[in-house]
C-alpha cells in the first residue's frame, strides 16, 4: 500500500510532468569513492542490426522497472552519505548507465568503469595491485547473460560486482567469476521450490518453456536435472525467442503452442523475462489454448507487460515464486520528493552542475525519456517493485568499505582503498540492513527464500496473493488458491492413458511416471494388462503386430494343387513325353548305322534313366519326410549317373580313336558292344558306393523352419552333410568332366557328322545349369527350393535331349539318306581318316 505522502504527490506530479524535468541528470554524482551502476533504463535496441560503424547502441522504449531500480541505488547512496555511522566523513559518488538488456550496451560503460581513475584510458599492466580503476565497485547488471559478460571483465581487475537480479547457476562458479556477488538466490534454489510445488500437487506430466537466453536456458537445464528424483516427466521442453523482431519469432511461438496442445498437459513451467513471456501468453490466447496452470518466476510474474495482455484471465491459473524481500522504508517518499524536486529550476541547475563534474567523456546516462515521466506513470510499479536487492547490494559494498577503511563512529580515515581490498570483507563478514542480517554464502549469493504468489483477479483487478513460502521447506495454503476448474480444485496432470490390446506401456520422459503405448512386435503378444513386456510366442506359433494372443503356424511346403506345381508337372510331362518319343524313334531304328554309332541299346538305357529322373520330380512335391528327403538326392544322382555313364563309354571310344589310334584296336573292345555295359555297370556301382557314404555321413532330412516365413512353418529338406552331398554329386560331375575333355577338342569333318559334338554340348549345358543350381540351393530357404530342384531336373533332361538326341532324331526322321556308316565320324566300324585328324 502506498504511503500517504506518495498519494498526496501523485496529482501534482502528473500535472507538472507535462514540462520536461531533469530526472536524467540524477544518475551521476562525484564522490570520494565511485560506485558504478548498470541498469536497464531502456529496451528494444533500434540500431543493433543496422550498425555499420561502432556507434552507440540506442534503445527505443523506456523500461520503468529499470528506472525504479536505479532510483533505489541512488536512494541507498544518498542515505549512506547522510548516515553518521556507516561511512562518516566519506562521500560516495555514483555513475549509473543504461544496459538496454543488451550485452553490447552493457559493455561500453563496463569498459569506462575499468579506466584508470582520472583518465579515459585502461592501463595494460602485468600487476594491477596498484591500479586504481574509475569505480570501487559495480552494482548490476540485472540479467544473467549480461553478468556472464561483465563479470569476466571485472574479475581481471578484481573489482567487486554485486548483481541485484542475475540468478544463473553458472555465476556461482567462483573460479570463473571470483568477484561476482548477488543479492538474489540462485536459480538452483528456485527450481528446488518449483519441483516441491509440483510434487505437492502430484503433477508429474508437465511442459517446460524457457526464453532463449542465459536465464531461460540455465533455469530450464537446472529444472530438468532436478525433477528426476521426484518422478516428474516432461511432455514438452522448448525455448521461445527473445528477439521478437525476428521474422521467425511468430512461427516459433505458434509451434510451441501447437506442441503444448498436442501433449495435453495441464501444467506449464515458464522461465522467461517479461517480453518473451508476454509474447507467448498473447499467442496462446490468440490460438485458443485451453486453460492451464502456469508456474512462473519473478522475471515475468510481476511484469505489467504480461498482466496487461487483453483477456489474460483466460489462460487459467497463474502461480509462481518471487524472492522474499522486505519493503525499503522511506523509498516511496524519497521518489515522490525527487519527482517534485526535478521540476524545480534551482534543483535542476544544481543537479546539472554535479552531473557535469563527473568526467565521462561523451558517454552519458542516455535516459532522455526519463525527463518526460511523471510520478503517476510509475506509481503502480513503484508499489510492487522489488527494491531491496538493489538496496542491499549498495549496502554490502558500503559495509565492506567501512571495514576496509577501519571506520568508527567518529569518522573514517582518509585512505586509498583499492577495489580488490574489499573482497575479503565481502566474503567473510555479515552485514545488517534495516535490522535484517545478510551474508554472502560460499557461492557469493544470498538466499532470503521465496514467496509463492497467486494471480487473483477480482472485478478485473489483479492482486498478487501470497499463498505459500519456501526457505528450507515448502509451506502452502492451498485453500487460498482458486484454480480454473469448475470446482476450483487443483487439476490433475498425470502421464497415463489406457493402452489398446496388444500394446505395452513403455517409459518415456525422465522417470517412471510417463508411458508410451508401444505395439508388441511380430511373434510376440501382450499376455495381460499388467504385464510390462511383450511375451514371445512359442516356436510353432506366430502373431501379428499388436496382438494379444498367438496363433498356430500352418505348415508350408510345395502342394500338388499350387499353380507353380501344376506348371512344373506339365513341363515335366512334356519332357517325359519327348524322352519317350525319342526312345521309340531310337528303338525303331536300333539297327541303323546312326543308332549303332551312338551306342545302340545304351541310348535306350540313357533315355530310360532320364525318364526316371523326371519322374523323381514327384518326390519334391507334397509334405516332405526324412525318407523322401533321402530318396530325392539318391534317385537323382543314380539316374543322372546312368545317363552320364553311357556318355562316358562313348567319349572313351572317341578318345581312343582320335588320340590313341595305335592302341585303339586293342582297347576299343573294352568300351564297345557288350563290354560297354560293363563300364556302365561299374559306374553305377561306384555311384552306389557314394550313395552308401552319403547315407552314412548324413543324408538330407526334413526340418521345420520357423524363421523364413512370417505366419507359416516351412517344411523342407535340409542338407546334413555338405561333404556327403559333394561326394554324391561330385562323381557325376567327374564323369561329365571326363566326357567333356574327351570330346570338346575333336575336329569336325565337313562331310561327316561328329557324334562327339553332341556329348560336348550336352555336358556344357549340364555344367551351366548346375552352376546356377548350386549358387541358389545353398542359400534359398523358401517353398521355391523344391520347385527349383524340379526345374533343375527338367532343364538338365531337356538340355541333354536337345543337345544330344534331337539332332539324331532329325536325321532319322527327315534325312534318312544320311543314315549310313560312312557319314558318321569316328564310328567303330571305320578307321580314322587323315583329313579328320
Amino acid at each position: 500500500v502506498m504511503i500517504p505522502e506518495l498519494l498526496l504527490c501523485v496529482s501534482f506530479g502528473y500535472a507538472a510532468a507535462l514540462e520536461p524535468t531533469c530526472l536524467s541528470t540524477q544518475f551521476r554524482r562525484p564522490g570520494d569513492y565511485i560506485i558504478g551502476g548498470l541498469f536497464p533504463f531502456g529496451m528494444d535496441t533500434i540500431n543493433l542490426t543496422v550498425r555499420t560503424e561502432p556507434s552507440l547502441v540506442v534503445c527505443d522504449r523506456l523500461f520503468l522497472d529499470g528506472l525504479i531500480w536505479a532510483l533505489g541505488m541512488k536512494f541507498a547512496i544518498d542515505q549512506i552519505n547522510n548516515s553518521t555511522s556507516l561511512l562518516p566523513g566519506v562521500e560516495l559518488g555514483y555513475e549509473i548507465y543504461d544496459t538496454c538488456f543488451e550485452p553490447l550496451a552493457a559493455l561500453q560503460p563496463s569498459l569506462l568503469f575499468l579506466t584508470r581513475n582520472g583518465t579515459m584510458a585502461i592501463g595494460v599492466q602485468c600487476n594491477y595491485s596498484k591500479y586504481q580503476p574509475r569505480v570501487t565497485a559495480v552494482i548490476g547488471p540485472h540479467k544473467s547473460d549480461l553478468c556472464l559478460l561483465t563479470a569476466k571483465l571485472f574479475s581481471v581487475f578484481l573489482i567487486p560486482q554485486v548483481s541485484y537480479g542475475a540468478s544463473s547457476e553458472k555465476l556461482s562458479n567462483k573460479e570463473l567469476y571470483p568477484t561476482f556477488y548477488r543479492t538474489v538466490p540462485s536459480d538452483k534454489n528456485l527450481v528446488e521450490a518449483m519441483v516441491l510445488l509440483l510434487d505437492e500437487f502430484g503433477w508429474n506430466w508437465i511442459a517446460t518453456i524457457g526464453s532463449d537466453d542465459e536465464y531461460g536456458r540455465g533455469a530450464q537445464e537446472l529444472f530438468v536435472s532436478n525433477i528426476g528424483n521426484y518422478s516428474i516427466c516432461i511432455a514438452y521442453e522448448g525455448l521461445i525467442p527473445t528477439d521478437l523482431s525476428d521474422p521467425t519469432a511468430k512461427t516459433q511461438l505458434e509451434e510451441t503452442i501447437e506442441f503444448i496442445n498436442k501433449t495435453k498437459v495441464n501444467i506449464i513451467v515458464l522461465f522467461a523475462f517479461g517480453q518473451a513471456a508476454h509474447a507467448l501468453l498473447e499467442q496462446s490466447i490468440k490460438m485458443g489454448l485451453s486453460k492451464k496452470v502456469w508456474i512462473g518466476t519473478e522475471a515475468w510474474l510481476l511484469s505489467d507487460t504480461a498482466a496487461s495482455i487483453p483477456n489474460i484471465q483466460s489462460i487459467g491459473t497463474v502461480l509462481g515464486f518471487i524472492m522474499k524481500a522486505s519493503t525499503v522504508p522511506g523509498f516511496q517518499t524519497y521518489v515522490a520528493d525527487l519527482f517534485t524536486s526535478v521540476q524545480q529550476a534551482e534543483f535542476c541547475q544544481e543537479s546539472t552542475d554535479l552531473y557535469h563534474r563527473v568526467d565521462s567523456g561523451t558517454l552519458g546516462t542516455h535516459c532522455e525519456q526519463c525527463d518526460h515521466i511523471s510520478l503517476q506513470d510509475i506509481s503502480s510499479i513503484l508499489s510492487r517493485s522489488q527494491i531491496q536487492p538493489v538496496y542491499v547490494a549498495v549496502y554490502s559494498v558500503a559495509h565492506a568499505l567501512h571495514r576496509a577503511l577501519g571506520c568508527t563512529h567518529q569518522g573514517c580515515p582518509k585512505a586509498s582503498i583499492r577495489s580488490w581490498q574489499l573482497l575479503h570483507f565481502m566474503d567473510t563478514l555479515p552485514f545488517t540492513v534495516n535490522g535484517q542480517s545478510f551474508r554472502f554464502d560460499e557461492s557469493h549469493g544470498t538466499n532470503t527464500g521465496y514467496e509463492l504468489i497467486f494471480w487473483h483477479w477480482e472485478n478485473g483487478t489483479l492482486t498478487y496473493l501470497p499463498v505459500g513460502d519456501y526457505e528450507e521447506s515448502l509451506q502452502l495454503n492451498k485453500s487460498q488458491i482458486q484454480f480454473y476448474t469448475a470446482d476450483q480444485k487443483e487439476p490433475t496432470s498425470e502421464c497415463f492413458r489406457e493402452c489398446n490390446p496388444g500394446q505395452i506401456r513403455q517409459r518415456k520422459g525422465l522417470d517412471l511416471c510417463c508411458y508410451d503405448c508401444t505395439d508388441c512386435p511380430e511373434n510376440t503378444f501382450h499376455r495381460s494388462k499388467d504385464s510390462p513386456t511383450c511375451t514371445p510366442c512359442l516356436e510353432h506359433q506366430w502373431s501379428p503386430v499388436r496382438s494379444s494372443q498367438c496363433y498356430d503356424r500352418s505348415k508350408r511346403y510345395l502342394l500338388w494343387a499350387e499353380p507353380l506345381t501344376v506348371a512344373l508337372l506339365i513341363l515335366t510331362s512334356l519332357t517325359i513325353s519327348l524322352l519317350c518319343l525319342t526312345a521309340v524313334i531310337f528303338y525303331k531304328n536300333l539297327e541303323t548305322p546312326l543308332v549303332q554309332a551312338c551306342g545302340g541299346q545304351l541310348n535306350l538305357f540313357a533315355l530310360s534313366a532320364l525318364v526316371l529322373m523326371c519322374l523323381s520330380s514327384c518326390l519334391y512335391i507334397g509334405k516332405p519326410s526324412n525318407n523322401l528327403c533321402m530318396m530325392q538326392q539318391i534317385v537323382y544322382a543314380l539316374c543322372l549317373n546312368a545317363c552320364f555313364s553311357t556318355f562316358f563309354t562313348k567319349s572313351l571310344e572317341i578318345a581312343l580313336l582320335t588320340e590313341f589310334p595305335r592302341c585303339a584296336p586293342r582297347a576299343l573292345r573294352w568300351v564297345t558292344r557288350s563290354r560297354a555295359w560293363l563300364v556302365v555297370t561299374l559306374c553305377l556301382l561306384t555311384e552306389c558306393l557314394f550313395c552308401f557314404c552319403y547315407l552314412h555321413l548324413g543324408p538330407d532330412h526334413m526340418v521345420s523352419d520357423y524363421t523364413s516365413l512370417p505366419t507359416e512353418v516351412l517344411l523342407m529338406c535340409n542338407t546334413e552333410s555338405w561333404l556327403a552331398f559333394a561326394m554324391l554329386h561330385g562323381y557325376n560331375t567327374c564323369l561329365a568332366l571326363v566326357s567333356f575333355l574327351c570330346t570338346f577338342m575333336v575336329q569336325t569333318s565337313a562331310k561327316k557328322y561328329n557324334i562327339a559334338r553332341g556329348i560336348t554340348f550336352a555336358i556344357l549345358i549340364y555344367f551351366i545349369i548346375w552352376i546356377f543350381f548350386i549358387a541358389t540351393f545353398a542359400t534359398m530357404k523358401t517353398v521355391f527350393r523344391s520347385a527349383m530342384q524340379i526345374g533343375t531336373i527338367v532343364t538338365v533332361s531337356l538340355g541333354i535331349l536337345g543337345a544330344y538326341y534331337t539332332p539324331k532324331c532329325y536325321i532319322l526322321l527327315f534325312k534318312p539318306d544320311l543314315n549310313r556308316e560312312d557319314y558318321f565320324q569316328y564310328s567303330i566300324k571305320e578307321e580314322p581318316e587323315g583329313d579328320s585328324q
